[in-house]
């Protein structure tokens, strides 16, 4: 199995479209065989499900995520872990122990949060964190 995060500094960065950077582990039997920080080279939102897929990702942790990336990743077949916060290995050891906390139902409308009145992170769309732009 072949899981991404999105990453900065050790941990889960909070809008997978903006993500400079995953960290990718490779796992068997429970366990992180392999791990690697990799560049998105400004890819941004959609073309971000096509990065990870070439790289053979299966699953994806992250924070906040909008609707059309979503899609995008459903698309090629990777399983979506969001709303998640914290420390991106402590995540994946979560994941592989079955004891991820996260939302199946998250979802970031980052370019319009101004019709609720709250920032992101703060607002009932499901973005955690306040870093979601």
């Amino acid at each position: 199995m072949r899981i991404a995060v999105t990453y900065e500094n050790g941990s889960i960065f909070q809008h997978f479209g903006h993500t400079a950077q995953f960290k990718i582990y490779d796992a068997a039997e429970g366990q992180v065989t392999k791990e690697e920080v990799v560049d998105t080279s400004g890819s941004g939102h959609g073309a971000l499900a096509g990065f990870l897929s070439s790289r053979q990702v299966d699953a994806l942790i992250c924070g906040g995520i909008g609707g059309g990336a979503r899609m995008a990743l459903e698309e090629a077949g990777i399983q979506l872990y969001g709303g998640v916060t914290g420390d991106a290995d402590a995540a994946v050891h979560a994941l592989l122990a079955g004891s991820l906390a996260y939302n199946p139902d998250i979802q970031c409308s980052h370019h319009g949060h101004e019709g609720h009145g709250a920032h992101c992170g703060e607002d009932k769309q499901g973005c955690p964190g306040s870093r979601c732009h």
